[in-house]
């Protein structure tokens, strides 16, 4: 795996691909640790994890350090990754055991019945560079203390911080075996999941991807979660705080430089208030620092390929070639590494790509809309549901627009954000089923229904019968 550097396109160094063998192994070790690690109190695990946000705190600048070489992120967000980290550890380390809690039905008053909540297996996680630490922790924290064991193959272009990433549950004194990094490229993950040791399957990254690990999990009848790609509409209504919306806005378009499945992609702002966002909008983003990833001062670095840059700025002049307007930026920029500027595209007609595909970096279209029920038909407008954020200053309205947004959570005068406390994925093409809170907790445990009496109990008889 060759890594490069971003930030100034120069190669760093070559990690070695795991090979047939040395992955064969690390499946019968996670076979092998789950058998003992599913029996481990629910206390000890969560004794552990409490263990591992410790050891993310006190190596916080070193593992920024790593995530900032490796995909170009500023520095700064990726102190602040790793704090989420922690704090997602945190949150599964106080309510892993609640959460897990037999549910008690007492469906007959002879017997007991409850739910049990029991885990599955190894869970392989098919995880993507932008956020390096993140996607990963809110994949490991509940289902590894939920007593399943974890496989990560991470994105190829941040090796580095997958090691960093095992070494954590390691130093947290974590059994050997409960958590592996498989370095390996995506066209081996396919027999990964197919192996009969592998239960269930996650992933975080492309809907091409999703679609592709679907298909084999499906086949090989495997569970799933699937966290894929977002348009974000951000809707500012004709009685929202204009200059907190556009400030706010200029944020959620360009954290992570852009590059998050939950930005801002799509302005879509009432006539009424166009022209007066449209000028602070541009003011907040022509004010944001473009540079080098590791100043503390910088707000947007560069793109983590030069693939990724390239395949941005086709989007973009498509999307000019088709009639848009741009208002900033347009072009790369004219530096070493892989940076784009921030960018605002107007007049954006259908069909073009930035009104029809998610646009991966700090590039916004920004839409004119004539009223609520217009601005609606807009956000929906997308194959994509992911998320939403709308503005207003009638928080009963808000409410009422964010129940008509197809999106997997909507966001009323807020940007939209993962929440350790709150349930997070999309609907239609953005993929399915939940990561974080208790609903995240359960997607990869087996609810099974108990029940327990004696067998000279009342044999009554049952309903099917």
């Amino acid at each position: 795996m060759q890594r490069v550097n971003p930030a100034t396109g120069e190669p760093l160094s070559t990690i070695d691909e795991h090979s047939d063998d040395e992955v064969d192994a690390a499946l019968d070790t996670a076979m092998d640790t789950f058998a003992e690690w599913r029996n481990v109190a629910i206390r000890e695990r969560q004794q552990l994890l409490s263990n591992a946000a410790d050891v993310l705190r006190e190596n916080k600048q070193e593992y920024a350090d790593v995530m900032t070489r490796e995909m170009g992120k500023p520095i700064a967000a990726s102190v602040s990754e790793v704090e989420k980290c922690a704090w997602v550890c945190d949150y599964y380390a106080e309510h892993a055991g609640e959460q897990l809690q037999d549910k008690v039905i007492g469906s007959e008053p002879h017997a007991q019945s409850k739910v049990t909540y029991e885990p599955l297996g190894a869970v392989l996680a098919v995880m993507p560079w932008n956020f390096p630490f993140w996607q990963v922790f809110r994949f490991a924290a509940p289902h590894l203390t939920s007593g399943n064991v974890g496989l990560l193959k991470h994105a190829s272009n941040v090796p580095e911080c997958a090691l960093a990433i095992e070494d954590v549950f390691r130093k947290a004194g974590y059994p050997e075996g409960v958590f592996q990094t498989l370095l390996v490229g995506s066209a081996k993950v396919g027999d990964v999941i197919a192996d009969d040791r592998v239960a269930a399957v996650t992933l975080t990254g492309s809907e091409a991807a999703g679609r592709s690990v679907a298909e084999t999990a499906g086949k090989n009848l495997k569970k799933t979660v699937l966290e894929l790609g977002g348009s974000d509409p951000f809707v500012v209504l004709d009685d929202a705080d204009v200059a907190t919306a556009a400030k706010v806005g200029a944020r959620a378009r360009t954290i992570n430089s852009g590059q998050s499945c939950i930005a801002a992609k799509r302005f879509i702002v009432h006539e009424a208030v166009y022209d007066e966002f449209l000028s602070q909008f541009l003011t907040e983003l022509e004010a944001l620092t473009v540079g080098d990833p590791t100043d503390k001062e910088t707000d947007i670095g560069p793109q983590a390929r030069k693939g990724l840059m390239e395949d941005l700025h086709e989007q973009v002049t498509a999307s000019v070639e088709a009639g848009a307007i741009v208002e900033l930026g347009g072009e790369p920029m004219d530096r070493d590494g892989y940076y784009y500027p921030p960018t605002v595209l107007t007049d954006v007609p259908d069909g073009s790509p930035a009104a029809e595909e998610e646009i991966f970096g700090p590039v916004a279209s920004v839409f004119k809309v004539a009223d609520e029920a217009e601005a609606i038909r807009v956000a929906n407008d997308t194959n994509l549901g992911l998320g939403a954020s709308v503005w207003t200053a009638d928080l009963a309205r808000g409410e009422r627009v964010g129940h008509r947004i197809e999106a997997g959570c909507v966001f009323v005068n807020e940007l939209v954000k993962s929440d350790p406390r709150l349930p997070f994925g999309g609907i239609k093409d953005s993929g399915y089923g939940r990561e974080l809170a208790r609903e995240g907790m359960l997607e990869f445990v087996n609810q099974k229904t108990m029940w327990i009496q004696d067998a000279d109990g009342d044999a009554e008889l049952s309903l099917s019968e």
